[in-house]
């Protein structure tokens, strides 16, 4: 499970109905609070890739050091990453399995005529063989 506010669900919808019909992407930063991993930024990352951005994204290393560096200066983790499906729904392909590490969370918003809708987040199993739905639970705003 993850914990996220409605202003951040609200954040990573947006992201993806400005980038439609194109993918959107993005980290999610936090902290574990009673046990729970709990977002309390949510950092948009260019879509770098340079053919098929409809369908797939690309985080260019240098951003991705950027994510991290901002995570360790507030004492944050990243916590996993957000991107969306344009004209698909909100659940891991194949490709999406194969790209992703394992105790990380992955959120994908599904993008429909350019209309953000389900909004749902997944887990990478230890041996890599299948992605697991997992629940969004509501958070507060963290001050």
């Amino acid at each position: 499970m993850i914990a996220l506010t409605a202003g951040h669900r609200t954040a990573i919808r947006e992201h993806g109905r400005r980038t439609y019909p194109e993918e959107c992407c993005g980290a999610l930063l936090g902290r574990f609070v009673d046990g729970v991993p709990t977002v309390e930024l949510v950092r948009p990352i260019a879509n770098v890739r340079e053919d098929a951005r409809g369908r797939r994204f690309l985080v260019d290393p240098h951003d991705y050091l950027q994510v991290e560096q901002e995570a360790d200066r507030r004492a944050l983790a990243v916590l996993g990453f957000y991107h969306s499906h344009p004209d698909h729904p909100a659940a891991p392909s194949d490709f999406d399995r194969k790209h992703a590490w394992p105790n990380l969370h992955y959120l994908i918003v599904a993008v429909d005529a350019g209309a953000p809708r389900e909004l749902t987040s997944w887990l990478l199993s230890e041996d890599r063989s299948i992605m697991r739905e997992e629940p969004i639970l509501p958070a507060r705003r963290i001050a």
